[in-house]
């Protein structure tokens, strides 16, 4: 699929059964407690599951335990991926704290400590995006060995996937995606000037939004085992 087909798809796919779009908005409504947040990521989760097996219509609600699992499997994939960022994030912290002990001092050393925070800064920004980049594939690829959580960190098979699919139509892909959601966020934060939006927000937007980008990430590593099919 091209990049047109797959956001096509993405954006009609949610709307095939609006009853399920409402339990995810009521889960996610219910997300102030723990638990419902792991329901929503197992269920984002078991989209891609249910794309990959070239199932066209929105997954049931149904075993709930295995939902709950699922979506910690992902949060544990999270934490995992997001070291290097916390990592960076440390050294910016002792930084920062430095800098306000020699603040007001203008020295060589200061001046260098606020030009490494800057460089710092840049370098966050780059490892985020490029661990986004290999989570999603990650997450992806764990729900193609059927939530094996190994399969998250086999990354030379993951970057083989991205290799499949191009680095160029990968990240064009997920930009696109990116745009889409946010602009879809900020109709559903402009609803909320009346009173439906306080509604309409959490329980139709949000849970659409989250369809919408899962379906589409699902579509994207597809394209990547059509790759593998013509080796």
């Amino acid at each position: 699929m091209d990049i047109g087909e797959i956001i096509s798809d993405s954006i009609k796919y949610p709307s095939s059964d609006w009853g399920k779009v409402l339990i995810l908005g009521v889960i996610c409504i219910a997300s102030i407690l723990i638990i419902p947040i792991f329901l929503v990521m197992g269920y984002v989760f078991r989209i891609i599951k249910a794309t990959l097996a070239g199932i066209d219509e929105l997954p049931e609600f149904d075993e709930i335990g295995a939902m709950f699992i699922d979506g910690l499997k992902i949060f544990v994939v999270g934490i995992v991926y997001s070291i290097p960022i916390w990592i960076i994030y440390g050294i910016m912290l002792v930084l920062g704290l430095g800098m306000s002990a020699t603040y007001g001092e203008y020295t060589a050393v200061s001046t260098a400590a606020f030009g490494l925070m800057a460089v710092m800064y840049l370098v966050l920004i780059i490892v985020a995006f490029i661990v986004g980049l290999f989570e999603l594939m990650a997450i992806a690829n764990m729900a193609y060995y059927d939530g094996e959580l190994g399969a998250a960190f086999r990354f030379s098979e993951i970057l083989e996937h991205i290799s499949r699919i191009g680095w160029g139509k990968y990240i064009v892909t997920l930009i696109v995606i990116s745009i889409i959601g946010g602009i879809g966020y900020l109709i559903g934060w402009l609803t909320m000037f009346i009173l439906i939006g306080f509604i309409l927000l959490p329980l139709v937007i949000m849970p659409y939004i989250m369809m919408f980008m899962y379906r589409a990430i699902a579509l994207i590593f597809a394209s990547s085992l059509e790759g593998e099919a013509t080796e």
